[in-house]
């Protein structure tokens, strides 16, 4: 007993102090046990398994009389706060919190005081192992207990946001429908199909993936069914509807810090000294004068010939962050060929002409197609909500 004895003054008044360092990984080494006991209860499922049993296939919400059941609702919120994830300095907070209640607590020792009798430990190397054993234990089972708190709140504030959810559903699926334009079962199999793939899992493995984190896979699909019929919709009523001009390519491209980054501007400029603060109004109309003549890049030396004093510089190719504002804004905004209204500089009025615009490597082609794409969907985004509020305000809905 001499062994037991000594085992036990290890743990009288510090046994899970030795253990509190980096309690967090610890945990996640416990062999999975945090995920697996939060996946094996039917319980914490997003509450799902209560709501199948009590009533979860009652009729929550009808829209234009097609039902959507209180467990879809329960679901979908169960899908939605599995979305948020969670963790970070909130979690870690109360992770830590909850350790310090567990480590104060008496019973913590006297639970392993028990075990160690149970075990039958007969050296401090055997009591030392069980000790390490006990307190990843512990720390997997509070993990698991705070994930599993976290997940009942996170699924309680997403109801509202869930059933909202699938109220714009159903009455995308019923336009697509009416459209003809609903997108078949194999089309959302194959994207879940590449879920899966993605995550190393075949399709039946990801549904069990998901079934242990207390969502079932046709609620996964069901988004995507909405999602991908909502686009075709949108695509059949609105795409004759969206013209992209160049010159919208030009000022999104221009307003693009990336974009900008590989764009490489030709310009031209004609500076009119300014003597005294009496010839700046004299200048400005010199200026006016010479944009009134101007006729490309090719007459601006000529144009500056014309005028006493006048300057011109070929600055030939510079990035748009070598040109000061708000000419760079002006430039970037402008059409190759253009001359900008008169400026006042310091000491000069100033007259800017863009003579090119290229990206760097060859081409923008790239840039521009990305560009007319991004704005395109931004259209087509615009047109959909008001499509959909539309939808909503002339349906029938009624919430039990």
């Amino acid at each position: 007993m001499s062994y037991l004895f000594r085992a036990l003054l290890l743990v009288s008044g510090g046994l899970l102090i030795s253990g509190s360092a980096g309690a967090e990984p610890n945990a996640a080494k416990s062999k999975g046990r945090t995920a697996n006991a939060e996946l094996a209860n039917p319980a914490e499922k997003g509450g799902a398994g209560k709501s199948s049993r009590k009533g979860g296939q009652s009729i929550a919400v009808l829209v234009n009389d097609e039902p959507i059941t209180a467990y879809e609702i329960e679901q979908r919120a169960s899908f939605i706060a599995l979305q948020g994830g969670g963790g970070g300095q909130d979690f870690k907070a109360k992770a830590e919190a909850r350790w310090k209640a567990i480590v104060q607590d008496p019973k913590t020792n006297e639970r392993f005081k028990e075990l160690l009798k149970k075990n039958n430990v007969q050296s401090q190397e055997e009591a030392r192992a069980l000790q390490t054993k006990y307190v990843k234990d512990l720390q997997a089972r509070m993990v698991d207990q705070l994930k599993r708190e976290a997940r009942s709140g996170a699924v309680a504030g997403s109801r509202v946001k869930a059933q909202n959810e699938l109220i714009d559903e159903k009455l995308k699926l019923q336009e697509a429908k009416r459209l003809n334009a609903t997108t078949d079962e194999a089309e959302v199999t194959r994207i879940v199909s590449g879920i899966a793939e993605r995550n190393k899992m075949t399709i039946d493995q990801f549904a069990q993936h998901m079934k242990g984190m207390g969502v079932d896979i046709n609620t996964m699909k069901a988004r995507f069914r909405a999602e991908i019929s909502w686009r075709e919709v949108v695509r059949r009523k609105f795409g004759s509807l969206v013209a992209i001009t160049e010159r919208d390519v030009d000022q999104f491209v221009a307003n693009t810090s990336t974009a900008q980054a590989d764009v490489e501007l030709q310009v031209q400029r004609i500076t009119l000294p300014v003597g005294n603060q009496s010839a700046i109004a004299q200048r400005i109309a010199e200026a006016d004068a010479l944009h009134q003549r101007y006729g490309g890049c090719a007459t601006m030396s000529g144009l500056a010939a014309s005028v006493p004093g006048a300057k011109f510089e070929d600055l030939g190719t510079r990035k748009p962050s070598s040109i000061p504002e708000p000419t760079r804004s002006l430039l970037l905004n402008a059409s190759a060929g253009d001359l900008l209204p008169a400026s006042i500089g310091q000491s000069t009025v100033e007259l800017w002409a863009l003579c090119s615009r290229k990206a760097q490597g060859g081409g923008d082609g790239s840039v521009r197609e990305n560009a007319q794409n991004e704005l395109r969907q931004k259209e087509f985004e615009v047109l959909a909500q008001k499509h959909l509020k539309d939808l909503r305000q002339d349906a029938s809905i009624e919430i039990r």
